[in-house]
């Protein structure tokens, strides 16, 4: 059995777990609910196990390294990542229907690796021969991974406000009745990002030092590094503005999206449009 195989069935899975979360959405049964999540779950242990396979495929291939190295296997990570952050939410917090708004980003990531990235094991080119490589690329995905829950979760409260009013805790009609209070979803996306951005500060920290390691310079403003730091910029001044002025609700949940947005663009529009010193990760 091969890594690529398993990637098809980890897609697969995810693409059924978000079908049986939206038929959850509409039916409110349980039972649905919970097959949802167990599917969206046996997707991430064959992923896990496919990226533990693939890293064993390189080795055997006799190039030796952590399938975190090019533009698929760092969005097959991502999307892995995406859904260890709100499995972790989901144990802890107990609020299933988030995976109806959070998989379907994993489930995007695995059918555009799948379908369109090229998915042959190359050996690393000379930067990325360092165990920097796993420090940095680990924490910035978790972070963004985490932004990738808020976000979702910033979605579901923006339709749910729209529906019920910004101050109401009355259960709406229909599928919008499966939604915690927007008091809830408020709080998640705020934890959500808490869990984000200090990973995202550990993953510029790390990406610094590699960079000195690489290039014998901390910081270039290379694309990469600019809009990493536009990124983390947006989250400090959503935690400031929460933290320091209380500032909660629909503004709070429309930063969330804004700031997922622009880590989207600096995790790959950066390294499709824009040239630089990471142009190997494509």
């Amino acid at each position: 059995m091969t890594s690529s195989l398993l990637f098809n069935v980890t897609t697969l899975s995810y693409m059924i777990a978000m079908l049986i979360f939206f038929g959850f959405l509409a039916s409110r049964n349980r039972t649905i609910g919970l097959v949802a999540s167990s599917v969206a779950f046996f997707g991430f242990v064959v992923q896990t196990v496919a990226i533990i396979l693939r890293w064993k495929e390189s080795y055997t291939m006799g190039v030796g390294h952590a399938p975190l190295s090019n533009l698929y296997e760092s969005v097959v990570f991502f999307s892995w990542t995406i859904i260890l952050i709100y499995g972790i939410i989901e144990l802890k917090y107990k609020y299933r229907v988030v995976g109806a708004f959070v998989v379907p980003f994993a489930l995007l990531g695995m059918a555009w690796a799948q379908l369109y990235l090229d998915s042959g094991i190359q050996p690393l080119v000379p930067a990325l021969q360092s165990n920097w490589l796993l420090y940095h690329v680990i924490t910035c995905f978790l972070g963004y991974a985490a932004f990738a829950v808020a976000c979702g979760i910033s979605i579901m409260y923006l339709i749910k406000e729209k529906t019920e009013g910004p101050t109401s805790d009355s259960a709406a009609g229909g599928i919008i009745a499966q939604f915690p209070s927007i008091k809830v979803l408020d709080d998640l996306n705020y934890k959500a990002i808490m869990i984000g951005f200090p990973l995202l500060t550990l993953g510029i920290v790390t990406g610094a030092a590699w960079a000195n390691y690489a290039w014998g310079t901390y910081w270039s403003w290379d694309p990469k590094e600019t809009w990493s730091l536009i990124v983390w910029f947006i989250y400090a001044a959503f935690l400031h503005a929460r933290i320091t002025r209380g500032w909660v609700g629909k503004r709070a949940a429309m930063l969330s999206v804004i700031g997922f947005a622009a880590t989207i663009f600096c995790y790959l529009g950066v390294n499709l449009f824009l040239s630089g010193l990471h142009s190997y990760g494509r």
